[in-house]
Formats: structure tokens, sequence, C-alpha cells
């Protein structure tokens, strides 16, 4: 019985230590919303269009490729779109300003 104790203890314990050091999600994903967030911002402050708004000019050009996401650099205040063709991922840089495509890459 001790042993039993002693061993379920343990697993518990490795169990904590497990977590403890596993990443957060928000160390992860804190690039991601930090984009986000400054995206956001800015698009309050009228200074952006929204990326509903960009997709929904961008999406239809890129008919037959898979679209993969954006990202979002707010010093630049470009949205840059992902897609794959083909085994090639293709970059789109947008001005988030106008939704006028700067380059597309790939």
């Amino acid at each position: 019985m001790k042993l039993f104790f002693s061993s379920l203890s343990g697993l518990a314990l490795g169990a904590v230590a497990l977590v403890a050091g596993a990443p957060h999600a928000d160390a992860i994903d804190g690039k991601r919303r930090g984009e986000q967030s400054e995206a956001r911002e800015q698009f309050m402050a009228g200074q952006v269009k929204s990326l509903r708004d960009i997709e929904g000019r961008i999406l239809p050009r890129m008919r037959g490729m898979q679209y993969l996401g954006p990202e979002y650099d707010a010093g630049s205040q470009v949205y840059r779109l992902k897609f794959l063709d083909s085994g090639r991922v293709i970059f789109v840089d947008v001005d988030a300003r106008t939704g006028a495509i700067l380059r597309q890459t790939g």
C-alpha cells in the first residue's frame, strides 16, 4: 500500500513538473496576439482597413491556392497574407491603409 501511494505521489509531482515546464500558450502565440491587438487599435483609430476588408479584396485574386493566414506589421502598417500553391508558399504584402498590393513573392 505504501508503494502504491509513493508511486501515485511521484506521478502527481511529475505531472506538475510537466505542466510548470511547458511553454504557456500566450508565450507561443504572444507575437500573434500582439499583432492582432496592434491591428485592432490602428483599425479602431481609423488608420488602417480591417483584415476582413483586406482578405475580401485579395482572396478572390488567389483562387485555387490554399490560404495559410495573415501576419501584421504595425510599424509599416502592412498585412502579409500567406498562400500555398502547388507546394510553393506565396506572400502577398498589402498596404493596410489603402488595401493596395505592395508586392507578391514566391
